[in-house]
C-alpha cells in the first residue's frame, strides 16, 4: 500500500480527537491539566492525542479513548482535519461517536475531569480555537 498524500509525510505531526455526543445531544468535554509543558493547559477540549510513529489517526483515536478514559466506542466516524495552528501544530483528524454512559464513572487517566455540556453552553468555556472550530463544523452538519 503506497500513499502519495503529502499530509502523511513524516514532517507532518498528526493527531486525532473525538467529538462524543450523548442521546441528549450533549458533547463530552475533557478539562486538560494545568501544566506548562502541554498544549492548551487548563482548557476544555475533546478526548484525543498525537499519533505514534506509523499509526493512522483511526488507530490513534481508538488507543487514546481507551488510555485516557477507558472508552471503547463502536461507530467512530471520520469527519475532517483541522491544523492546531496556535498549539501543537499537529494536523488533527476529527472523529464523531455516540456514547450514553455516565462520564463521572469513567477512569480518567489524565486531565482534571470529563463532563457533558449542551452545545449552547460551550460559549462560556475556554476551548482551544481549532477545537471550537471543529465542534462548530460538527454541529452545523449533524442531523437535527
Amino acid at each position: 500500500m503506497h500513499q502519495n498524500n503529502t499530509a502523511d509525510s513524516p514532517a507532518t505531526a498528526r493527531g486525532a480527537v473525538a467529538i462524543i455526543a450523548n442521546r441528549r445531544s450533549e458533547l463530552l468535554l475533557h478539562l486538560r491539566d494545568d501544566l506548562p509543558h502541554i498544549a492548551w493547559p487548563d482548557h476544555w477540549s475533546v478526548l484525543g492525542g498525537g499519533c505514534d510513529p506509523g499509526e493512522e489517526p483511526r488507530e490513534t483515536i481508538v488507543r487514546e479513548l481507551h488510555e485516557e478514559a477507558g472508552l471503547t466506542l463502536d461507530g467512530l466516524t471520520e469527519l475532517f482535519e483541522i491544523r492546531d495552528e496556535h498549539g501543537s501544530g499537529q494536523l488533527i483528524t476529527f472523529f464523531a461517536a455516540s456514547w450514553n454512559g455516565d462520564e463521572t464513572a469513567l477512569p480518567l487517566a489524565e486531565g482534571v475531569k470529563l463532563q457533558f455540556f449542551a452545545p449552547e453552553h460551550l460559549s462560556i468555556l475556554t476551548i482551544p480555537p481549532f477545537i471550537r472550530n471543529g465542534i462548530h463544523r460538527y454541529l452545523a452538519v449533524r442531523p437535527a
